[in-house]
């Protein structure tokens, strides 16, 4: 009885804090997530006042909030919406790799953490936080502008990827042989294509027999369905974030509406209590040592996400604008790149550590990013044209001559 109540408490005061911090983080204009780490820091060993009692749950919490993330982040594709995004913007995902997977794969080098560790942090640098640059789009309004297809379908490239990266990763740092390595993988990428081939094929199927108009009904289905092959998945090496994922994408329509609308309450909790556990096994003593290398690799992708932001919308034929808003509004990290640095912890202790900071820089930084870059850069461009017009004599712009900063945006 006494384990349980002080349970109870501290559990309780942990979701309390976790509550005013994101009421906190909500008034200043924030995502919630730097903050939800730093409790974790704050709450760990070696932080202010580390938990005792709760430890077991907040495990447990943080797996159910990886598997709601993803399912939340499925359900907002269909499988043809994947399909379409591969069709069109896969010459955008091959730029985005290139240009973002690679400074993390040679920033492991360069620490000296090895070939296992480069393939881990080369996914933490490749792929943005889509529940953050969500959010910030909704924020600043701009769901409607023409960049935004173009980010959204970075994303979903993104996130298709990871049904193949994370498999491949948890059969590296299983460090099985050659041969059960090679029978893994073939098990884990065939359970992928089944899984999207069952979507395509028979969606509508599958989203009929779990449809119900009672949100009792629809909670307790879709919640045991995903958990149940975020599970099975887990056991056959997929892992469990893929498996939600693909529940997700599996579900559409009036169904995938429903279990949003009744899922996203529970995602926003156990989400909370991920962050906080990724938080909770970093000792922070162990992040000033990479906070040089994290600020370094910070600076360098998120200019490396401006140029696929860049290309990206430049393919669209989005104007000039339009592709720098892009390129900021992708510079955001957050949960793949805290999923990652999760597994491959165990092989390498010093990527938790460093990707704890450079997500805090990161989706710190974001916000910051989607709203000023493009002002930014006008403002530095006016102001290069401008002394050089000044040296020369000229009419500064603005007076009788149209330069590029004054011209009228495209629609949207």
């Amino acid at each position: 009885m006494h384990d349980t109540t002080a349970l109870l408490i501290e559990l309780g005061a942990v979701i309390l804090a976790l509550g005013l911090v994101g009421r906190f983080a909500e008034r200043v204009g924030l995502s919630p997530i730097p903050l939800y780490l730093l409790a974790g820091l704050a709450l760990g060993e070696g932080g202010v006042v580390p938990l005792d009692a709760s430890g077991d749950f907040v495990a447990v919490g943080a797996e159910i909030g990886v598997i709601l993330l993803l399912l939340l982040l499925g359900l907002e594709y269909s499988a043809g919406e994947l399909v379409s995004s591969l069709r069109t913007q896969y010459p955008a995902g091959a730029v985005d790799f290139v240009l973002n997977a690679l400074p993390g794969a040679a920033a492991a080098l360069l620490l000296g953490w090895g070939p296992l560790a480069a393939v881990a942090l080369a996914g933490v640098t490749w792929v943005s936080s889509s529940g953050v640059i969500a959010k910030v789009l909704t924020d600043l309004g701009r769901l409607g502008n023409r960049e935004t297809p173009v980010i959204l379908g970075v994303l979903v490239m993104e996130d298709l990827s990871m049904a193949v990266y994370l498999p491949v990763l948890t059969v590296l740092i299983a460090g099985v042989g050659l041969a059960g390595g090679s029978v893994t993988l073939l098990i884990s990428l065939g359970t992928v294509s089944v899984v999207l081939y069952l979507a395509l094929r028979h969606g509508r199927h599958i989203s009929r027999a779990v449809s119900s108009d009672n949100p009792e009904m629809l909670l307790l289905v879709v919640l045991g369905m995903t958990v149940l092959v975020a599970g099975v998945a887990q056991r056959l090496q997929v892992s469990a974030a893929v498996g939600a994922f693909l529940v997700g994408i599996a579900l559409s329509g009036e169904v995938a509406e429903g279990a949003r609308r009744i899922l996203a309450p529970l995602r926003d909790l156990f989400a909370a209590v991920f962050f906080l556990f990724f938080g909770l096994s970093t000792v922070p003593a162990s992040i000033p040592p990479v906070l040089l290398p994290a600020l370094l690799l910070a600076a360098v992708t998120a200019l490396t996400k401006i140029a696929t932001g860049w290309y990206a919308a430049g393919r669209a034929r989005v104007g000039r604008r339009g592709r720098l808003r892009a390129g900021g509004a992708l510079i955001a990290r957050g949960e793949f790149s805290v999923v990652i640095a999760g597994l491959a912890a165990g092989a390498e202790p010093g990527i938790g550590p460093l990707t704890t900071a450079y997500v805090l820089i990161l989706v710190m930084l974001g916000p910051f990013a989607a709203r000023w870059t493009q002002p930014a850069v006008d403002g530095v461009r006016d102001l290069v044209v401008h002394t050089g017009r000044r040296r020369r004599g000229g009419t500064p712009p603005g007076h009788g001559e149209l330069t590029e900063s004054t011209e009228v945006p495209a629609a949207g």
